[in-house]
């Protein structure tokens, strides 16, 4: 199967992705990263209200396989998390740039997410190109 990447998200090399509307992030994990993941147990994020520092752990990501920590792609303060994934972080496979965003930001600085992979950049790191 092959793995989307969609043109409007910009990629951390951890695999987190950010999608930017003005000063709203909404950020989430790859479906490359879910896919290598395996079945998803469960997850952590933040409270509505955290801080999140670019860069840093917010949260994590638990499969079968695997403990993977979440990585800030921009400075900001959560504004709503998405608590029906956490619920059913299996879900996360269906639909990862859809109904399985993560968190949502308001950004202190949107020239952070300039900083992050385009989808050709981040499909060839995934890739092995």
């Amino acid at each position: 199967m092959a793995l989307e990447y969609p043109e409007d998200l910009k990629y951390l090399d951890t695999h987190e992705y950010i999608r930017l509307e003005g000063e709203i992030a909404t950020i989430g994990i790859s479906a490359f990263a879910v896919d290598q993941l395996g079945d998803i147990v469960f997850l952590e994020l933040p409270e509505v209200g955290a801080t999140l520092e670019k860069g840093e752990a917010f949260g994590t990501v638990e499969s079968v396989k695997a403990v993977e920590d979440l990585k800030a792609p921009v400075t900001g303060t959560v504004i709503e998390r998405n608590d029906a994934i956490v619920e059913s972080p299996e879900n996360l496979a269906e639909d990862a740039y859809g109904a399985g965003w993560l968190l949502k930001v308001r950004v202190a600085d949107s020239s952070e997410a300039n900083e992050a992979l385009s989808v050709e950049e981040y499909r060839k790191m995934v890739e092995g190109e």
